[in-house]
């Protein structure tokens, strides 16, 4: 694995911070966020300084929706295992995990995918929720 932070387009940054292209060039042009510029002279922007952001502007909402970042789960039926696949498609993607050689597969949106920075490789954990859960002799 590389050392080098990852380095969003403006583009990419506006989707993961939830606004506009626009908001986040003027955000650049005023030095409101801090960026890299390729050899080629386009801006970059560094995902700690996406962090940075997007904490600063959870922390001026009001105490409710600022509660509603933190997650905590009550629930037990939570599987660990890695992303061993992430397909985008319109507003939906689907995300492959594997989970102890087996594999399970999640469609969720594909806003939730950007927001979490989901990729290939990655350890995350699967939450199952229902009301049954059916065991077959095999």
């Amino acid at each position: 694995m590389s050392n080098h932070p990852k380095l969003f387009t403006p583009r990419e940054a506006a989707q993961v911070l939830g606004v506009s292209y626009p908001t986040v060039k003027q955000w650049i042009y005023k030095r409101k966020i801090k960026t890299v510029k390729t050899a080629g002279g386009h801006h970059r922007v560094p995902e700690k300084e996406v962090d940075r952001f997007l904490y600063r502007e959870s922390d001026r909402a009001e105490v409710p929706a600022r509660r509603s970042n933190y997650r905590r789960i009550s629930g037990r039926n939570q599987l660990v295992g890695r992303v061993t696949d992430v397909k985008l498609g319109g507003l939906m993607a689907q995300v492959s995990i594997s989970i102890g050689g087996q594999h399970i597969t999640s469609i969720i949106t594909a806003d939730a995918v950007r927001e979490m920075r989901l990729q290939k490789g990655q350890k995350v954990a699967a939450l199952v929720k229902s009301t049954e859960v059916m065991i077959i002799r095999i």
